[in-house]
């Protein structure tokens, strides 16, 4: 006979390994077919009419659902407001998040509420997702399935956002780490940090780079000297810090692989960005997708579909908020 601690040790790895399936497969394509089924043309609608009144709603609902899912996983905790400015949004890494990715949401939630059948059946995270597929598409990137079944926490801090999400100077080892803990590859990092090809960044995020790199060098060699000096024409010193500049200087509003494009020639913001160009381990990847933008998008999708799927509440975990902004 065997050991009876060793059985009961195994039955419960296995009985953690089926519950952890169970979780991330309750999300499905075809989940709302029955309770909302119109519910992706409502959000679209919604989407639409905000992306035609201004542009920040594209990189500013893709950087949403970002930071949502980096962050007690994709359950829109990121949407909760605080009385006392102590919710999530409210933490530095997140106070530099644009408005119009919020009011997308609002907008879409609202839209899918105004038919009698949905009312109070999607959940905000879902509008979420739903919402981020759709600016990207808008934007001229690939339209992809979304998985669906997402509940909204209830839980919302500002000490848990404290070094959850990459920081413009991470090098590749800690960008890594950082993706890898949420059961990302290298791969999907790189895909991810495609969606830079988008959206803008303030001026303080990179001014070391291009005034104050290291006792020897002003500014850092990796980057192209002639960008360098277009940034500090549109950061000189002491700028407002309200100031911020498109990410891809060559097709800022479109979503497409020039972001790769531009890493190739020393054309990436961030020293997270440079990074992965300059590091052999990453660079063949951004030969790639430079090269290619198809691979690009097929990677992007399967990077965002399975960053989805992350810490995501189902069946009768967290609730279906009647607001966004606040739990029921």
């Amino acid at each position: 006979m065997g050991d009876p601690c060793f059985f009961v040790v195994l039955s419960s790895l296995l009985l953690l390994i089926v519950s952890t399936q169970t979780s991330s497969g309750q999300l499905t394509r075809g989940f709302y077919l029955n309770t909302c089924p119109n519910v992706e043309q409502l959000v679209r609608s919604a989407v639409e009419q905000k992306f035609q009144q201004t542009f920040v709603t594209a990189p500013a609902t893709l950087r949403l659902f970002f930071h949502d899912c980096f962050v007690r996983g994709c359950d829109a905790s990121i949407l909760l407001a605080s009385p006392n400015n102590k919710a999530e949004k409210d933490h530095p890494d997140d106070i530099s998040l644009a408005g119009d990715g919020f009011d997308t949401v609002a907008k879409a939630k609202a839209a899918v509420d105004s038919d009698p059948q949905c009312r109070n059946k999607v959940s905000c995270a879902d509008i979420l997702a739903l919402a981020t597929r759709d600016v990207i598409n808008l934007a001229g990137g690939p339209f992809y399935k979304v998985e669906l079944g997402r509940r909204d926490g209830r839980i919302s801090t500002i000490a848990s956002v404290q070094r959850q999400l990459p920081h413009p100077d991470f090098n590749l080892d800690k960008l890594n780490s950082m993706f890898s803990f949420h059961g990302l590859t290298q791969t999907d990092m790189i895909a991810l940090s495609g969606a830079h090809t988008i959206g803008f960044s303030h001026c303080n995020h990179f001014s070391r780079r291009i005034y104050n790199f290291s006792p020897k060098k002003l500014i850092d060699p990796t980057l192209n000297l002639h960008y360098a000096f277009q940034l500090r024409q549109s950061c000189p010193l002491r700028v407002d810090s309200r100031i911020a500049i498109n990410m891809d200087p060559v097709t800022p509003q479109k979503f497409d692989n020039q972001y790769f494009k531009n890493l190739q020639q020393g054309m990436g913001l961030f020293t997270s960005d440079q990074v992965l160009a300059t590091d052999e381990r990453s660079r063949g990847t951004i030969n790639l997708f430079a090269s290619n933008e198809q691979a690009f998008y097929n990677a992007f999708i399967e990077a965002i579909t399975k960053m989805g799927r992350i810490g995501v509440k189902t069946g009768r975990q967290g609730e279906i908020r009647f607001d966004c902004s606040r739990v029921n």
